[in-house]
């Protein structure tokens, strides 16, 4: 697939409005917002206190806008769109129109951190992908990666309505021991593993859906909002990874 034209994209300016961002309210204080926040918070938190960071299909750099003032930032993405709205959203950053699996734009062992927020299911060639994570990351440098849960609870519940399976580009759906065990060959050493809570509701009838929110949402909420990572795996839809290079 061409990466000159992106109308031939799947995560092209419509991607950002239907599907699983349909209804995402990207202002303050929304879901999404937090969520932004709080990864932002594991970066300060088990990073370095400077240095460089690079995101992996940073969308519209929102992420990357809560450490562009402690960190040199950097990002790259297949959706040409949305590289345009990062550079209006962290002027100071540097963008490239690149896949996730494929940042060969960089010289080895150069990032402090690199974050992969719910991309790597995204993409044909993961193993390719954490290889090439751990290329780029230093020694030392810390690694932040998210992805869709298959140990949750709820996954057997909802089933084919489970958030994993809702977005048809999924493509690269792996269960944590496996992608575990892919960091491992490549040289990164997992030291926090755990999950963001159950905020897919509802997940039982009857009940209406803003109590369900409110009761299942409240622990994965407390945790984004304090910045904590001790929800267990099964207890959530992601799956967390913080990991070093050796």
């Amino acid at each position: 697939m061409s990466q000159s034209d992106p109308n031939d994209q799947p995560f092209n300016e419509k991607y950002f409005s239907t599907g699983p961002y349909a209804g995402v309210d990207f202002s303050r204080y929304s879901q999404y917002w937090w969520s932004n926040r709080y990864y932002a918070m594991l970066a300060r938190r088990y990073g370095p206190a400077q240095g460089s960071v690079l995101e992996l299909g940073c969308g519209m750099g929102h992420l990357l806008a809560w450490l562009v003032d402690r960190y040199q930032v950097f990002g790259c993405d297949i959706n040409p769109w949305a590289l345009d709205h990062a550079k209006e959203n962290v002027s100071v950053g540097k963008f490239l129109l690149l896949s996730g699996d494929m940042p060969y734009a960089f010289p080895g062992a150069v990032f402090d951190i690199l974050i992969a927020k719910h991309v790597v299911e995204h993409l044909r060639y993961p193993d390719q992908a954490v290889a090439e994570m751990s290329r780029v990351l230093k020694p030392g440098g810390l690694l932040i990666l998210a992805t869709p849960n298959l140990s949750s609870l709820m996954r057997k519940r909802k089933k084919d309505k489970w958030i994993g399976y809702k977005d048809p580009t999924h493509i690269s759906l792996r269960a944590p021991e496996d992608w575990l065990s892919s960091l491992r060959m490549h040289g990164l050493r997992s030291f926090r593993v755990f999950s963001d809570g159950f905020w897919d509701a509802p997940y039982i009838p009857v009940v209406p859906a803003p109590l369900q929110k409110l009761f299942f949402g409240l622990p994965g909420g407390l945790q984004a909002v304090l910045g904590w990572s001790i929800i267990p795996l099964r207890m959530g839809e992601s799956l967390i990874i913080l990991a070093e290079k050796a």
